[in-house]
């Protein structure tokens, strides 16, 4: 599950992080709300986790402003103001549920399941298909031009996030978040290695490219 944190105390963040990353979930922690609703525009998550109290917009603006732009998200809001007026507030702004401070980790995961089962289900692809690339998800299967491509993995994942976004560029940032699964850039060469060895099988041996380099911005598969 991909889950999005806004927090700003670090410590707390590191706490959430550390335990939720134990269940095999993938967690973006953004301390400054602004940041935070700029990613939930732009990427999928499953929930998100919002703290009531944080500086320059508090939680009930952050939620009224996801609703308003559309975002359909969960939000399961923490809250070291646990009375029934706060609780409604939050609730009545568009939060799916409401957890007080001090919570256990067993009990913010299963809020954050519950929330995450209410959203509308979403009928995703099971094959891409790009010119004579094809890729069957369920199999974990690509071939192109009838010939099987010999992916890793991680190289299966590269190519699978890409072809969602198709005509769009892709940038190294949304690879390491949604690929990699980091909430920061390690300032290493690891998606430039990784797509050089992804584009060495999906493009080098055929005529026509696909993945294309974007100067300053990403990759793009198909026309950007």
């Amino acid at each position: 599950m991909n889950v999005m944190l806004i927090e700003d105390d670090a410590e707390t963040a590191a706490f959430i992080q550390r335990s939720l990353t134990e269940h095999s979930w993938n967690i973006t922690w953004c301390a400054n709300p602004r940041d935070g609703i700029l990613k939930l525009g732009g990427g999928h998550y499953d929930c998100v986790i919002l703290d009531r109290m944080l500086p320059e917009m508090d939680g009930i603006a952050v939620v009224r402003l996801l609703r308003g732009a559309g975002i359909d998200t969960p939000v399961l809001m923490l809250t070291a103001r646990g009375g029934l007026d706060d609780r409604v507030e939050g609730l009545e702004a568009g939060a799916d549920d409401y957890l007080g401070k001090p919570f256990a980790i067993a009990e913010l995961v299963a809020r954050l399941r519950a929330v995450a089962r209410r959203r509308p289900m979403v009928v995703e692809e099971t094959s891409y298909t790009l010119a004579d690339l094809r890729v069957d998800r369920v199999g974990r299967k690509a071939s192109r031009n009838g010939t099987t491509l010999d992916l890793s993995p991680l190289e299966f994942k590269l190519l699978d996030f890409l072809l969602a976004h198709t005509g769009e560029v892709v940038t190294r940032t949304m690879l390491l978040e949604k690929v990699w699964g980091y909430s920061f850039d390690p300032k290493t060469s690891l998606v430039q290695t990784h797509m050089s060895r992804l584009r060495a099988k999906v493009d080098k041996p055929f005529k026509t490219e696909l993945i294309r380099t974007v100067r300053g911005s990403g990759y793009s598969i198909g026309n950007p």
